[in-house]
This record gives structure tokens, C-alpha cells and sequence, in this order.
């Protein structure tokens, strides 16, 4: 009588294809997530939008929905030399409008320099415009000073402060413009410019073409 020889089981290559298959759509998932966290949310007209920004040490951001010009109304370095924001187009601009006197605007000054240490390689310029009248220029050059790598940039006649559309109601008022020159945010108030979410501002408008 013959014996009937056991076949060995044979591999079940289809269902190890169909596994590759969910593995592989699983893992394509995972990258478009990924990639899309570090894409800068597309507003109107292709601008990166910031209102989500508006959060934290931020929470009084204000994001116009349409990017304002540049005010045409200028200040001057501390040599007296007349300056515009278009003078800084192809770098991202903060312009923090301060005074000797504004005990808030001294508070959050450090921040304002760290900000600009931390992005002294790249497109930025944070530019500290005080407001003091002329007898007070050596207390505002002793406090620019005490905080580098920031220089001091004045406006003694309030004329870029009025000049803003709308114009800066009080002080620090800190404005953000784009590489074009465009404002694309300001804060009334006292704030950490040091902050992540100050960082993601100024980072997303680095990265912007428009």
C-alpha cells in the first residue's frame, strides 16, 4: 500500500502583498500629515495666514484681512539719517514704537532683542523706533544700550506713529510687515517677542514668496 506524502504548506503570498499594500498607504498617510504641519496656512491671495497666532502672549494680535501698505511717513537712525520701511524691503520688519517713559515698552524690550539675536543671520530686522522728544535722546540711547544687539531708530515728531493707518493709539505698538513691505499685523500692548508663537510669525513670513 503507498503511502500518500504530506505536501508542505505553502507560503500565502497574497495576503503578504495585501499586507505591503495597507503598510504602504498607511505609511503615505502618516507623510502627507507631516508634510502638511510644516506648510504655512495659505490665507487670501496665497498670503500665509497668521490670525491662529493669536493666542498666548499674542492674544491681542491684529491680522488685518487685506495686508496694509507701508505708511509713507518715515523716522530717522540715531545719526538723523531719514528712513522709510521701504528702506528694509526683502526682509521681514518689526517696528516696536516705544518710550523712556512707558514703563510696559522697557518691560518687554529684552524679548525684542533676543527675538532679534535669534534671527541675525536671516531677512529680519527689529527696529525699535522711540518716540522721545530730543531732550531725552540719552535716556533712550542708555536703554537701547542695556538690550543688543538692538539699535535706536527715532520718531520725536510722531510722525510714523500718526502716519500708521489707523494710526498707533498708545505705546509699545509693535507692527509686523512682510518682505514687500506690506503690514501684515500689529499688537497694541506689551508682549513676549521671544516667544514661540512671536517666532512662528516672524518664520512663516521668512518662508512667504508672495
Amino acid at each position: 500500500m503507498s503511502e500518500v506524502q504530506a505536501e508542505k504548506p505553502k507560503p500565502d503570498y497574497l495576503k503578504w502583498a495585501i499586507r505591503g499594500v495597507a503598510l504602504i498607504g498607511v505609511a503615505a498617510v502618516l507623510y502627507v500629515i507631516a508634510v502638511s504641519a510644516f506648510k504655512p496656512n495659505a490665507g487670501q491671495g496665497g498670503l500665509t495666514d497668521l490670525s491662529d497666532l493669536k493666542r498666548a502672549t499674542l492674544s491681542k494680535l491684529e491680522v488685518p484681512k487685506e495686508p496694509r501698505a507701508a505708511p509713507v511717513a518715515g523716522f530717522t537712525d540715531v545719526d538723523g539719517k531719514a528712513l522709510t520701511i521701504a528702506d528694509f524691503k526683502g526682509q521681514v520688519v518689526v517696528v516696536n514704537l516705544w518710550a523712556t517713559w512707558c514703563a510696559p515698552c522697557k518691560k518687554e524690550m529684552p524679548t525684542l532683542a533676543k527675538l532679534q539675536a535669534a534671527y541675525a543671520t536671516q531677512p529680519v530686522q527689529v527696529l525699535a523706533v522711540s518716540v522721545d522728544r530730543d531732550d531725552d535722546l540719552n535716556l533712550a540711547k542708555a536703554d537701547i544700550a542695556a538690550v543688543p544687539p538692538l539699535k535706536l531708530y527715532r520718531d520725536p515728531g510722531y510722525k510714523l506713529a500718526f502716519g500708521l493707518t489707523p494710526r498707533a493709539e498708545g505705546f509699545p505698538t509693535t507692527l509686523i510687515f512682510d518682505k514687500q513691505g506690506r503690514e501684515r499685523a500689529r499688537l497694541a500692548g506689551e508682549a513676549d517677542w521671544n516667544s514661540p508663537e512671536a517666532r512662528e510669525l516672524v518664520e512663516r513670513l521668512i518662508r512667504e514668496k508672495s
